[in-house]
């Protein structure tokens, strides 16, 4: 029987192969039915069920080695007559579980040269890849499926994002309007999108686009639901409806699951950029405490986890102290894992820093965020997370008094969005208690 893309299985039930697609379908597009593989895995022996249940628990983000991943992959191995492509899915699996990441992408691309409609293999690889810093990686893994994704939306979505994180903006623009043009509620697509507007500094019309897809959204998972969400939220404080954000935050970004890792970083990011723009945000940063207490000995993904560590520092939890002594002794080993790399050349740097601004020690906040500002793609996240690093240097800077500095990133940010009403308030300040009445009357029309 074939799969929804067309690829080959050795399922042999339609009930089973209807679990397969629920997965395919739901990892591709985000949606809910994705966690239907696990009532499937519950009734169905198939290899190839139990690969996709195993590959679920993986990218679930648990901080750790999900012990239901191992039990599905030995129950893969036990399955009879798996074909080729689902035999290196399995070895992609057990890999994974011993933490071999270059073994998993190997994997992962020999089965995109021998099978490039399995979409599964790329998204895949696209998600280790933006998890460690490797744009280039992303987008030049699609070149493998140019021919098979040709008319399918969820390539184009994959390959607009991996566009966006090289810079290639037009190109991301193109991508992304074709998937959308295949298929309309391509979230990943409308992802990218909202990014190249972003960035170009379209904030009007980004949050007019995103607020015309948000009654698609409903049945998409935390993540996507939640982050395109934080995305909205970014153009209306950009905009200076900061209160507005603040709404999305308590209807929207913090509404969904709660446990979830990628739901826990979105808030921990939107609560600070909201401070950074003048909102009080009360007692919300006690509210993230108790759920993100649960992650205190977690490093499997150091953007994830510097997120971690500010929310439960910013909430007074003891498990703050614990993260950052666990990040600590992680970074002096040499031998920590696929990530030991990333936390000792920069997570380390980044941490300290974050631990020093939510205790309010400011002056020692850039001396550990300087030397490693210039590297921060390698804990991953993309440019528009990680630029949540940029406004916590700005910040220190605004309350050290360095308004030299402060003035140089300021105008540096309003070259890519002039109309910033936060960045823009900030500079009339700046300008009239240096003497610049001009340049604040100028700062202050751009208001609006």
């Amino acid at each position: 029987m074939r799969d929804c893309l067309g690829n080959t299985t050795s399922i042999h039930t339609p009930e089973a192969l209807a679990g397969v697609n629920d997965f395919i379908l739901g990892f591709l597009g985000y949606n809910k039915r994705i966690v239907k593989i696990l009532d499937t895995a519950k009734i169905y022996s198939d290899g190839l069920v139990h690969i996709y249940a195993g590959l679920l628990w993986m990218l679930s983000e648990t901080g750790d080695t999900p012990t239901a991943a191992r039990q599905h992959a030995h129950q893969a191995r036990l399955a009879p007559a798996l074909n080729d492509r689902e035999r290196l899915l399995l070895s992609t699996l057990e890999y994974w579980l011993e933490d071999d990441m270059p073994a998993v992408l190997q994997c992962l691309k020999d089965i995109l040269q021998l099978w490039p409609h399995d979409f599964i293999a790329l998204k895949i690889h696209q998600y280790d890849d933006f998890n460690n810093g490797r744009a280039l990686d992303m987008l030049r893994v699609t070149e493998l499926c140019l021919q098979a994704g040709a008319q399918n939306a969820h390539f184009h979505g994959m390959r607009a994002f991996a566009y966006e994180q090289c810079h290639q903006l037009d190109h991301a623009e193109r991508a992304a309007r074709r998937a959308l043009a295949l298929d309309p509620r391509e979230a990943w697509a409308q992802h990218a999108l909202a990014h190249v507007m972003l960035t170009q500094g379209r904030i009007e019309e980004g949050a007019a686009f995103l607020n015309a897809q948000a009654q698609g959204w409903e049945d998409l998972t935390s993540f996507l639901y939640t982050h395109l969400w934080w995305h909205k939220a970014l153009f209306h404080i950009s905009l200076g409806q900061a209160e507005t954000a603040l709404h999305i935050y308590d209807q929207h970004c913090w509404a969904r699951d709660r446990t979830f890792s990628q739901d826990q970083a979105g808030a921990v990011s939107l609560l600070l950029r909201l401070e950074f723009a003048g909102v009080e945000t009360a007692a919300r940063w006690q509210d993230l405490g108790p759920y993100l207490a649960q992650r205190k000995h977690d490093v499997s993904q150091p953007f994830l986890s510097l997120h971690y560590l500010y929310g439960l520092l910013r909430a007074g939890r003891p498990e703050g102290e614990e993260l950052l002594q666990t990040i600590r002794q992680l970074a002096a080993n040499r031998n920590g894992g696929s990530t030991a790399a990333a936390w000792r050349e920069v997570g380390l740097g980044l941490a300290e820093a974050l631990a020093a601004h939510a205790q309010n020690r400011l002056h020692d906040v850039l001396p550990q965020l300087d030397p490693v500002l210039g590297r921060i793609e390698q804990i991953g996240g993309s440019h528009a997370q990680r630029d949540l690093f940029e406004q916590l240097a700005l910040d220190t800077l605004l309350r050290t008094g360095q308004d030299g500095r402060a003035q140089q990133v300021l105008e540096g940010r309003r070259r890519y969005t002039p109309d910033d009403v936060p960045a823009n308030h900030t500079l009339a300040q700046l300008y009239r208690r240096n003497g610049l009445e001009e340049l604040a009357q100028e700062a202050q029309a751009r208001l609006p």
